[in-house]
């Protein structure tokens, strides 16, 4: 992979700001529930203005999906930048458990309280849809990239979508690593052919 450049002192701050505020808000929703809590409430407890949560968080949705960029720059760089004879589906396959093991480690199963809170607020779960919307086409856009085609084809799309709800899938399950393990199984049987017809015909 690419090395990420690094960030200077005024960049850092404010990654660590967003941060702050954004577990903040988490925290309060899932204590609270999404709609019971102002940006107000937030900013006292994060010890800032409102007018600062704003400058991070165009809006209240957005306060929950901080590192949605980032997720999102990430699977495109796993595409672009994978190593040399590694297959796009195995390189996803290791961004994502490599994701999902340190997630777990930091937040130990606030994850699955966190998609609940998705589940049983339509704002949140509106948001995380389009979120997501962005983030397939980003992917599917880079691996037409990487086939030499000029925009995702029916296939591209549909494997990116599948890519996607994977990730939702084994957050959701009792052993994620596994049931992460045996949905890119699935996926890379049907993906491999359509692949290999690509490599074939360049």
């Amino acid at each position: 992979m690419a090395e990420q450049p690094t960030l200077g002192r005024r960049e850092r701050k404010k990654a660590a700001t967003r941060k702050a505020i954004s577990d903040t808000a988490t925290l309060m929703f899932l204590e609270r529930g999404f709609d019971n809590v102002s940006i107000r409430e937030i900013a006292d407890r994060a010890d800032v203005s409102p007018t600062t949560v704003f400058a991070h968080f165009p809006r209240k949705e957005a306060l929950v999906f901080d590192e949605d960029e980032e997720h999102r720059d990430g699977l495109v760089s796993t595409v672009r930048d994978r190593p040399t004879g590694v297959s796009i589906t195995d390189a996803l396959y290791e961004y994502y458990l490599h994701g999902m093991l340190a997630d777990r480690a930091e937040h130990g199963d606030s994850t699955r309280e966190f998609l609940a809170l998705l589940d049983r607020t339509p704002a949140l779960a509106d948001y995380a849809a389009r979120m997501w919307t962005r983030h397939e086409h980003a992917l599917a856009a880079a691996i037409a990239e990487d086939m030499g085609l000029s925009e995702p084809s029916a296939e591209v799309r549909a494997y990116a979508r599948f890519v996607l709800q994977i990730q939702l899938l084994a957050n959701n399950d009792d052993d994620p690593a596994a049931m992460l393990k045996a949905s890119f199984r699935i996926l890379n049987d049907g993906w491999r052919a359509f692949a290999t017809e690509r490599e074939a015909g360049r």
